[in-house]
């Protein structure tokens, strides 16, 4: 009886702090001045925009997902498209407030100006199609300004009625620096069309086009539709572009208009949460006086080691905000800024990381109960398939393909070859099989594309004077020289051996393949420890003790991968621990928060948990935008990777309950985390101990899964779409 009160009250502290308000929302009492610090964010996927909010010239500056330059030579650079500014005189506001929902995916914006209440709503509809800026008042004839459009491309804006077009190319746009890595002029070989359309619905008072703007005059309230789009199209035999968008946003924009806003914010809200709402988490209280302050202040206080557990969770959230935001079913994956971005020169090119970025972005979305968002990676991958093999057999004169570590849209994979990214990338693939059990999609995703990384492996990897194969020639990135046998390269190729194997049994296909490849997987060299204890980044014991890269690629092994694990190699794990802590905590912000995930498979809970509060209060910008710096998602998404593998893994073939849960959190509960084998589940924990536990079966076999806590276990058989419950000591409650 004692455990079932302890779980209800668990239940009830969580649901009483969703209900205060406060752990749910962004908010600030003035507006935005730096849109990489300040700025708030929505997303539908393919749209984004990042809101000012001031109240006399409202900023609002969009992305759209496949507006890039580049070709199949050179990754190129996504761009910005465009800003829209809407000026009303509003000066000296009271009464401020800027507020980012993230249960509803809403903006808003409130204050007062000459006695009259003003409110903005802002929405990115993925099932519209459309971004959505509401604006009203409780005083009629309220608004009287302008709305303006400007292309980032400096394509001509033409105003007609209620609407803005902005309409052009990229042909002879020059690409110069922006990699971090000097200088480079590119112009582009792919010409992309795109085109931005804004419509003004307005009731009451007039507008009208004027200067090349909409003028409003009296108006009670108006709302601003804008649609925008690319001819870009992931098919490399129709030269990756489809049709020009005119027609698409036309249809898009008549049909948002024709509805009401409270049509549009309804089936918003209704798509987004059918996404957010499928994980609850609870992982402590903060008081209700604390949860009440603007977010800067907030983040300031917790700078100061003042706890915030509601802030934790909030991050936590922040990132599944971010990620329906930026990737969902038939947009392109979230790039290192998600879909958002300021600049046609973005650090980085705002590109496709294929050393650990881009997968970091993706290793949270299954366990998050996200595996929605992950197909634009999948899709993104197919598509390049055939340019990166012509490359690598020129390169190399291997089948198969690999990439370098920066990548674009149309395949272009520039600066360093990085051999084992394209198998990290696999490894994303195969683990969102191992949480969906999707056979269809191993069937004509993700095997197909491990298949061929496994022929380069195939014809790249050679043998040493005792038998072992080796990587030759390989680079742990971003630093050392190039040499046989990284660690970076062997932990990957075990890796991709090791899934290409087990997708091809679940498949029951090539069992020629799978035996070859069991064969060399267990002729590779493995990984080693060198003379002071540390597991070896190189297979040359050479590694720097006072060596403080913040890349950790000789531990793949340990996280994401599952070569090294406590449970299963000790001695390995041990020497893991020995290079993190040489490593030290201090980092870029992406880098601490593999760390956490690092620490995390370790089963070191107080260490991770002392990395997570490190990132929030050295790598987090007052809009919650994790940072390197500058600002990269990475960071923001790798935070939310991190928290969950403190809670549950699943990556050793059981499900192990909190395995590295910290003395800051000695109960909480988590409600809709999934696991690998195809379970959900529903967990409540107090001192640090597991007090209830639900596993449903949501695509799950109905074969046996085995739960851990600590050296209990117990194997259940989970009923497909059923579920079982487990009591303190892990025994079934009937």
């Amino acid at each position: 009886m004692k455990k079932h009160c302890i779980s209800l009250f668990l239940v009830v502290a969580c649901l009483a702090s969703l209900g205060e308000g406060g752990q749910m929302s962004l908010w600030y009492d003035q507006p935005a001045k730096d849109w990489q610090k300040e700025a708030l964010p929505i997303g539908s996927g393919s749209l984004g925009a990042m809101i000012f909010g001031d109240a006399s010239q409202e900023h609002i500056q969009f992305n759209e997902d496949t507006l890039w330059i580049g070709d199949e030579q050179d990754t190129g650079a996504y761009q910005t498209f465009g800003d829209i500014y809407v000026d009303l005189g509003h000066e000296n506001p009271e009464a401020y407030r800027r507020e980012l929902d993230i249960s509803r995916a809403v903006h808003q914006i409130q204050y007062t100006h000459d006695g009259v209440r003003y409110r903005r709503q802002s929405f990115a509809s993925y099932p519209a199609g459309v971004m959505v800026f509401h604006f009203t008042a409780d005083k009629k004839g309220a608004y009287t300004g302008t709305v303006s459009l400007v292309d980032a491309h400096k394509a001509a804006v033409t105003a007609d009625k209620n609407r803005l077009q902005a309409s052009g190319t990229l042909e002879g746009y020059v690409y110069t620096g922006g990699s971090n890595r000097g200088k480079e002029d590119l112009t582009c070989d792919i010409v992309l069309s795109y085109e931005a359309q804004l419509w003004v619905v307005n009731k009451g008072g007039s507008v009208r086009a004027e200067d090349g703007k909409i003028a409003l005059s009296n108006v009670d309230s108006f709302t601003i539709l804008l649609c925008a789009d690319t001819n870009y199209l992931n098919q490399r035999k129709q030269g990756w572009k489809g049709p020009h968008p005119h027609e698409r946003i036309s249809s898009r924009l008549n049909a948002a208009s024709r509805k009401s806003f409270d049509e549009l914010i309804k089936e918003h809200v209704k798509d987004y949460q059918g996404l957010f709402d499928r994980l609850v988490l609870n992982i402590g209280h903060t008081p209700l006086a604390t949860r009440q302050l603007p977010t800067n202040q907030r983040l300031a206080l917790y700078k100061q080691q003042k706890p915030d557990p509601d802030l934790e969770e909030m991050l936590f959230q922040y990132a599944r905000y971010l990620m329906i935001s930026s990737s969902r079913n038939g947009t392109m994956p979230a790039n290192l800024q998600g879909v958002w971005n300021q600049s046609n020169r973005p650090p980085w090119r705002c590109d496709y990381h294929t050393d650990v970025n881009i997968q970091m972005n993706y290793w949270f979305v299954d366990q998050a109960n996200l595996s929605d968002c992950f197909s634009p990676l999948a899709e993104w991958f197919n598509s390049i398939r055939e340019v990166r093999k012509e490359e690598t057999k020129a390169a190399f004169s291997t089948r198969g393909w690999i990439t370098h570590a920066e990548n674009g849209i149309f395949g272009g994979s520039t600066w360093k070859w990085s051999k084992g990214d394209a198998a990290w990338v696999a490894q994303n693939l195969w683990d969102h099989y191992a949480y969906t059990l999707d056979r269809d999609y191993l069937r004509t995703r993700a095997y197909p594309i491990m298949k061929e990384l496994c022929r380069f492996w195939e014809d790249n990897l050679k043998a040493l004077e005792d038998g072992a194969l080796v990587s030759p020639d390989g680079f742990s990135p971003e630093h050392g020289p190039h040499e046989d046998g990284v660690s970076f390269d062997q932990q990957l190729v075990w890796d991709l051996f090791t899934n290409t194997i087990e997708a091809s049994e679940a498949l029951g296909v090539d069992e020629g393949l799978r035996k070859k490849l069991a064969s060399m997987k267990g002729r590779l060299l493995g990984p080693q420890i060198g003379k002071w204890g540390q597991l070896q980044e190189w297979m040359v014991d050479r590694d720097d003790p006072k060596d403080k890269h913040r890349h950790l690629s000789h531990l793949i092994a340990v996280h994401p991968g599952r070569q090294i694990s406590p449970l299963t190699t000790p001695d390995f794990a041990e020497a893991a621990k020995v290079s993190m802590n040489a490593r030290g905590d201090g980092a870029t912000g992406w880098s601490k928060a593999w760390k956490i995930n690092i620490w995390a498979r370790l089963h070191d809970g107080n260490r991770a948990y002392k990395l997570l509060s490190e990132q929030i209060r050295g790598n987090y910008y007052n809009n919650l935008f994790g940072f390197h710096p500058p600002f990269q998602i990475d960071g923001n998404f790798g935070y939310a990777s991190g928290l969950c593998e403190m809670l549950v893994q699943s990556h050793m073939g059981k499900i192990h309950l909190l395995p590295a849960v910290p003395s800051a959190w000695p109960g909480g509960q988590v409600k809709g985390l999934k696991t690998r084998g195809g379970y959900e589940l529903d967990m409540t924990w107090a001192g640090g101990r597991p007090t209830e536990l639900v596993i449903r079966g949501v695509s799950n076999t109905g074969s046996p899964c085995t739960i851990m806590y600590g050296d209990t276990t117990q194997t259940v058989t989970v009923p497909q779409r059923g579920s079982v419950t487990l009591g303190a000591s892990l025994e079934p409650i009937k």
